[in-house]
């Protein structure tokens, strides 16, 4: 079994995440973040996109630490950025040699070691949170500082550049950094993966997807993702969210607010001119309908779908943050 992936980050700047799936990609690994706090600027839209349009996807949190503690801290900063989002692919954490060139500017020598130690701490602390765990890193580095022994204790996402695969026990390979993908501006990294995750995964319960305390929620994002309609004008949508014509052109580029497009996205302020508007969301559970959500909050489905830009009012998904009012 092989499936067919790939994975972004802020560097591939806004991605048309419907192109992508409908070229037939499966899956998606996405930069969180890296370091202590430091959100990847893409996530928060990419992570809600793939959510939108039922893209599987997974989270990638890149490794500055240089302490055991440090890792753990890390950890959390990944937890605290993906919870409230839908993860099907496990939560990875990034270790390579940019990672131990940045600990030997701190003063600290990297030694394999420590590289055990710092990816078992960030591992440890994602599944002690009820997350399923990853690292990844290249054949050289996993060589040169972490052994055989990590792959067989976590799930292991190779990184080895070439056209055959070479048979090494992991669960997803990377196996280009110059793919060429629909939806997406220049080169991409491609994955394969040989594990059915999202199987495994929701059987043993992780990832906050079905019983057990729902995850904390996130920090609220700058903005949501709108589908513009048929009939939308740009100043109909900034009266219905509290903002301006003025915001949106300059959010998301426009260079001619009287030209906007059926099914391309929006960015919209999430609390609109950011004075004080009243709206509220809702994360979608398992077996949500979207009648009973209005029910729930007073309002009506056609509202919902209205305001969220939901087509098949039949078609949503657990794990999506929609607006309800």
């Amino acid at each position: 079994m092989s499936i067919k992936g790939l994975d972004v980050s802020e560097f591939q700047g806004e991605v048309d995440w419907e192109r992508v799936k409908a070229a037939g990609y499966k899956f998606a690994m996405l930069r969180a973040g890296y370091g202590y706090d430091t959100v990847d600027k893409q996530f928060r839209r990419n992570a809600s996109e793939c959510n939108r349009i039922g893209l599987p996807i997974g989270a990638y949190w890149f490794c500055y630490a240089f302490s055991p503690e440090k890792a753990a801290q890390e950890a959390d900063g990944c937890l605290s950025t993906i919870s409230g989002y839908r993860l099907d692919y496990p939560i990875c954490y990034d270790i390579e040699q940019a990672s131990a060139d940045y600990v030997e500017k701190q003063g600290v020598p990297f030694t394999s070691a420590l590289a055990r130690n710092v990816v078992t701490s960030f591992c440890n602390r994602i599944e002690a949170k009820g997350w399923y765990a990853m690292f990844y890193t290249n054949r050289n580095f996993l060589d040169t500082y972490l052994g055989t022994d990590l792959p067989n204790r976590y799930a292991y996402w190779y990184a080895r550049y070439a056209d055959q695969f070479d048979g090494t026990d992991c669960g997803m390979w990377q196996y280009t950094s110059t793919g060429s993908v629909p939806g997406i501006s220049g080169n991409v990294d491609l994955d394969l993966g040989y594990v059915d995750y999202p199987s495994i995964i929701k059987d043993a319960g992780l990832n906050h997807l079905a019983g057990g305390s729902a995850p904390a929620p996130s920090p609220s994002p700058q903005y949501i993702t709108y589908v513009i309609q048929p009939g939308d004008t740009l100043s109909g949508i900034a009266r219905r969210y509290g903002t301006t014509v003025s915001t949106l052109t300059q959010l998301n580029g426009i260079s001619d607010p009287d030209k906007i497009y059926a099914g391309n996205t929006l960015k919209v302020p999430e609390n609109g001119t950011g004075t004080g508007s009243s709206a509220q969301y809702y994360t979608i559970r398992s077996g949500d309908t979207l009648s009973e959500i209005a029910q729930r909050f007073g309002t009506t489905v056609s509202a919902l779908a209205r305001l969220n830009g939901i087509s098949d009012p039949d078609k949503i998904y657990a794990g999506n943050r929609i607006r309800v009012k």
